[in-house]
């Protein structure tokens, strides 16, 4: 959903104040919007979410929906992935469009994770103790199986993923 900002903001007029450098990610400025700017300055801050703002005609814009736009001509219909998972970097090859889930599917590792790999956990239950991959399917969590190892409950993990999701299968 185009916020009020992208409704507003032509091409021309992102060109016009603003140049990006799709091979570093950054967008320098044309023009001074204030005393405290100068041409050719980086524009933009990290905010405390990771991701890079940039100020055009005093709207805040996220810089990867910005630089899709000032590249293509025309806002991203949904999403954009970060392809390595760093939310300031907007080189133009790490961006690419997705929808919701694909890009839940390339998110970081959880800070609750104990095994140190996406989708297993140790099943700590007296009957099984082992390791258990798990994957989430249609918004549905779906059991792959139980393993002797964390390695190979991963391995398993990660063939399910790449069949589910394919290119937008986080390591």
């Amino acid at each position: 959903m185009a916020s009020k900002g992208e409704l507003d903001l032509t091409l021309a007029r992102l060109r016009e104040v603003l140049d990006y450098f799709p091979q570093e990610g950054v967008f320098r400025r044309r023009k001074r919007p204030s005393n405290r700017v100068k041409v050719g300055d980086v524009a933009g801050v990290k905010a405390v979410n990771g991701y890079r703002y940039v100020r055009v005609d005093n709207y805040p814009f996220l810089a990867h929906r910005l630089a899709w736009f000032y590249v293509y001509g025309e806002w991203p219909h949904e999403q954009i992935d970060h392809i390595n998972r760093d939310r300031a970097d907007n080189r133009l090859f790490n961006l690419r469009q997705s929808n919701m889930s694909q890009n839940a599917c390339n998110g970081v590792l959880r800070s609750t994770n104990t095994s140190g790999f996406r989708g297993v956990s140790l099943d700590k239950r007296k009957t099984k103790k082992k390791w258990l991959a798990q994957i989430v399917k249609s918004g549905r969590q779906v059991c792959i199986g139980y393993f002797a190892t964390k390695e190979e409950a991963y391995d398993a993990y990660r063939q399910a993923a790449l069949d589910l999701h394919g290119p937008f299968a986080a390591e």
